[in-house]
């Protein structure tokens, strides 16, 4: 590189280091750095990094850890050494450092894994939908500012419908913290919320939420601006009962965004009780069809006392002016005809699916059975799964590796494994699943683990 164009990339990959500080160690930090460059077209294939000299400088960290950074980088088949010429970007690439939002990038797989979404429609009752019917709108322009009316009264009434559940955490992120806030989060969490809290300029701090000795704990020590509850835990599908975090956060004038995304999703008894019944005026709470309905829909809402929800609704028209009309239609037609929950029965059974594959295929890896969501959260012994997820890719299977759950990087010995999709095609992850895993134990040398 040049000296113009060294001084473009310092600025860059700067800034980047910026964006992740303190959620990983230095070396996995730069390996995401560099990784986020080539995403986003920074880094054009092909194109050769700066000298691990150079690097270190323009980081400030030690060439060990630059080395390091490029190992992990190089092994996962993003870039490539070149003997005497230096460290390049791969022409073709499998995959690069695991992101949050990375997860709907993942390419052409056999299987995808990796999204805790509903995956396709096909479970659907789907009604004959008249097209001038949809483009009706109350408005006629259908810049409906908080919704769709019949789409608002089938959620319950005074709610804000948003582009999806992600939009409506960013949001509530945007209006309720300023930069340096912190945010009480379990750990593991859902990692589009710390990607929200993070781009606030908020601190996630992690904390066992689901004890109360801890939650009163982490509230004295950290004065946080807000708790981010969720109702049934994604990744891990855990039912926790979370009613003393509502007290907590009423008695001492605290934010609650309660997640409930997957609240309808229970298998066994029911979710527990919205913690806006014990701090209404002081909770957010976040849904979506992407669970209950289809992914596709982007369809979610908020639901919050005023004048909070006014505040929540004057930032929705600043981001987008409004959500599209036809979808919130069509949502409400598909809402009508499939009643919340509808399909828990047919998702359970494909969760026992997917478990008896697992147990079968690769008994080394174990799980606790979850009391509801969409996923398994599975451990994998002696294994980082940043790498063997940029592995699984090469076998035909996105999954989502642990690391983007956790406010720091920890539980990088863990999978979230969707068991949404159909059971031929759960079939089919797992036999790849278990073909990385034979290759990883070649790759390491250790004993095959499989049975």
């Amino acid at each position: 590189m040049g000296t113009e164009d060294l001084n473009r990339f310092a600025v860059l990959v700067r800034d980047r280091l910026r964006l992740r500080e303190g959620r990983q160690p230095p070396s996995r930090r730069l390996a995401g750095a560099l990784s986020d460059l080539a995403e986003i077209g920074a880094l054009a294939p092909g194109g050769r990094l700066p000298s691990e000299r150079d690097l270190a400088l323009i980081v400030g960290l030690s060439r060990g850890t630059v080395a390091a950074a490029l190992n992990a980088l190089c092994e996962e088949g993003l870039f490539e050494r070149r003997h005497g010429s230096g460290t390049y970007l791969r022409e073709t690439v499998a995959t690069g450092t695991p992101s949050f939002s990375g997860l709907l990038r993942a390419g052409a797989v056999l299987a995808d894994l990796s999204t805790s979404v509903v995956p396709d429609p096909s479970h659907l009752v789907v009604p004959p939908f008249d097209a001038a019917e949809l483009l009706r709108t109350p408005t006629g322009h259908g810049y409906d500012a908080k919704g769709d009316p019949r789409l608002r009264a089938l959620l319950g009434g005074d709610v804000l419908i948003t582009g999806g559940a992600q939009q409506g955490i960013d949001l509530a992120a945007r209006v309720l913290l300023r930069p340096g806030d912190k945010v009480l989060v379990e750990d593991p969490t859902y990692g589009g919320a710390l990607a929200a809290f993070q781009r606030a300029g908020a601190l996630a701090v992690p904390v066992e939420l689901a004890d109360p000795r801890a939650a009163r704990a982490a509230i004295g020590l950290h004065r946080p601006a807000l708790i981010y509850a969720v109702s049934v835990n994604n990744p891990t599908g855990a039912v926790p009962d979370l009613r003393h975090v509502a007290d907590l956060a009423r008695a001492e004038d605290i934010l609650i965004v309660e997640d409930r995304t997957l609240a309808e999703l229970v298998f066994e008894g029911a979710c527990p009780a919205p913690l806006a019944d014990g701090h209404p005026h002081g909770t957010v709470t976040v849904g979506s069809l992407s669970k209950v309905l289809w992914g596709g829909l982007r369809v979610g809402w908020l639901r919050a006392a005023e004048p909070l929800l006014a505040r929540l609704a004057e930032a929705k028209q600043d981001a987008d002016l409004a959500t599209s009309a036809v979808s919130q239609r069509m949502a409400a037609e598909l809402l009508e005809g499939n009643p919340a929950g509808s399909w828990r029965a047919e998702l359970a059974a494909r969760r026992d699916h997917l478990s008896a594959a697992l147990a079968a295929a690769l008994p080394a890896w174990t799980w606790e059975p979850p009391g509801g969501g969409l996923s398994l959260w599975v451990r994998l012994p002696g294994t980082d799964t940043d790498r063997f997820s940029a592995l699984t890719r090469r076998y035909g299977v996105a999954v989502a590796p642990g690391s983007l759950f956790s406010a720091d990087g920890r539980h990088r010995d863990r999978l979230r494994l969707s068991f949404a999709l159909r059971p031929e095609l759960l079939d089919q992850a797992v036999a790849g699943l278990a073909e990385a895993w034979r290759a990883r134990d070649q790759r390491t040398g250790t004993p095959a683990q499989n049975g």
